[in-house]
């Protein structure tokens, strides 16, 4: 996310003479990022381990970006590296670099991200994905700060910040034995813990005016404006995507609602109706117990399809569940695409994809 924030000037009384703090890239004004945003001022002055931890969608990324570049090495790299988009084998090469004739294919030397970041920033996104194997040589990266490269027996030193990500629990990812501890430690000196949309009601209008006002640059038209029945729709929602679905869903509709206006009819279905609450459901005293329980899946799993747009990986992590059992579940209580539709008629939801 890019843009004009608002409302998130930290107080003057707070601000050391002569420092200067870049926040522009956050858009909100709510006490839950204010808090965020004042760890991020505090950690730029040091060269600590830092660990951010939080929901997919908001804003990792944007805030290991912010504490490098107010921080005194914003002039050298920031070189960030997604570990659960890389595999393991490829991922040691790619942090340490290799020798020439390493392995098959090393037909010559190369230098690894961490000696390229050297006097900069290390972002490791998704550090939780990391193979035990590969942890253990990040460990000693991290506290000697030098290492070999692939097939090599110089150690090279280097200058570096190590800054991580994660959407996991970290520590039930230790008890299970996947996570080194001793590497944790190391990793976690500073935490920062990015709060869920869901949260930030507060900036939810304040994000989707920034969204709509860049869409209208960046596709050439003009800017739609949310109408109240929406808006509160909207706010009503738990985002579990967080802000990045927010952000998807503002193009959307921007590029396939006619009109300058945004209303409650045309958001997708999942938003437009009541959600599922908190609370126990009702018993139905012409269902027994395995038939409400049955029934209540049932919804549970459509809700989430419908979310993701039918997409049963994305369902299955919403759903917290492995994506083989969720398609036995679907199979078993007969859910289609069309179960929730009255008739055959398009709905919005059909529209929006």
């Amino acid at each position: 996310m890019s843009g004009i924030s608002k409302n998130l000037a930290v107080t003057e009384e707070d601000k050391p003479s002569g420092e200067v703090i870049n926040f522009d890239e956050f858009v909100g004004e709510s006490k839950d990022l204010l808090k965020v945003l004042k760890v991020i001022k505090k950690v730029s002055k040091t060269s600590s381990s830092v660990l951010i931890t939080g929901e997919s969608g908001t804003g990792k990324e944007l805030v290991a970006r912010s504490i490098h570049y107010n921080s005194s090495r914003k002039d050298k790299p920031l070189i960030i590296i997604n570990c659960g988009a890389i595999p393991g084998e490829l991922l040691e090469s790619e942090l340490f670099g290799h020798e020439k004739g390493a392995f098959t294919g090393a037909h010559k030397s190369r230098i690894g991200r961490l000696e390229i970041a050297d006097g900069g920033t290390v972002f490791l996104d998704e550090i939780g994905d990391m193979t035990p194997e590969l942890q253990v040589k990040l460990l000693r990266a991290v506290q000697e700060r030098q290492f070999e490269r692939v097939g090599g027996t110089k150690s090279i030193e280097v200058d570096i910040r190590i800054i991580s990500a994660t959407n996991k629990d970290l520590l039930n990812s230790i008890k299970e034995g996947s996570f080194r501890e001793d590497l944790y430690y190391r990793l976690n000196v500073i935490p920062i813990e990015v709060p869920p949309l869901r949260t930030r009601k507060t900036d939810i209008p304040l994000l989707i005016e920034h969204f709509l006002s860049n869409l209208a640059v960046r596709i050439c038209q003009k800017k739609k404006i949310v109408a109240k029945d929406a808006l509160s729709k909207f706010l009503d929602y738990r985002w579990p995507g967080n802000i990045r679905e927010l952000e998807n869903l503002m193009e959307r509709l921007s590029v396939l609602v006619d009109g300058d206006t945004i209303k409650k009819s045309d958001l997708p279905q999942y938003i437009s109706i009541s959600e599922i609450k908190d609370s126990l459901p009702e018993i139905d005293p012409d269902l027994g117990f395995n038939e409400s329980v049955e029934k209540f899946q049932k919804t549970l799993i459509i809700n989430a399809l419908s979310r993701t747009n039918w997409v049963k990986a994305k369902a299955a992590e919403l759903l917290k569940m492995n994506r083989t059992t969720l398609v036995e579940k679907i199979k078993k209580l007969k859910i289609e695409k069309n179960t929730d539709k009255k008739d055959n008629k398009p709905s919005v939801e059909d529209l929006f994809g």
